[in-house]
């Protein structure tokens, strides 16, 4: 369950963790911890930016996940570790959502409006000649 990280390449101990397998398993992002696996072996998640290699890594409050659900990206930040796998409700408690749905999966929106859009105001009907 909750353990303390041990001190490695990432630096001093920032206090308790869980393998990140489990966590996936706790959130309701994965049903089983093979589920979260094939996540993992399928670099469908990241944390702190950095691509997960291994289950056994350490996940702590603060960090920030990012994971690709089908297709769609979820980036969420650890508020608290959970010690069980509860009902929805009480595992979302133990994180928000930093993007909250504006990312674009599929790349289908432009980064900028085009030069024609910006030029035309919404609340103004376009003169046609």
């Amino acid at each position: 369950m909750i353990g303390a990280g041990a001190t490695g390449c990432e630096g001093p101990i920032r206090g308790p963790s869980i393998r990140i397998d489990r966590l996936l398993v706790y959130l309701r992002f994965a049903r089983t911890r093979s589920a979260a696996q094939a996540l993992i072996d399928t670099h469908a998640l990241r944390r702190n930016r950095k691509h997960v290699l291994r289950g056994s890594e350490q996940a702590r409050t603060g960090d920030v996940l990012t994971i690709a659900l089908g297709d769609r990206v979820r980036v969420i930040e650890l508020l608290a570790l959970p010690d069980r796998r509860g009902p929805p409700a009480h595992a979302r408690s133990h994180y928000r959502e930093v993007d909250d749905g504006n990312l674009d999966p599929k790349g289908q929106m432009s980064l900028a409006a085009s030069p024609h859009e910006a030029d035309v105001q919404p609340d103004q009907p376009e003169d046609f000649p």
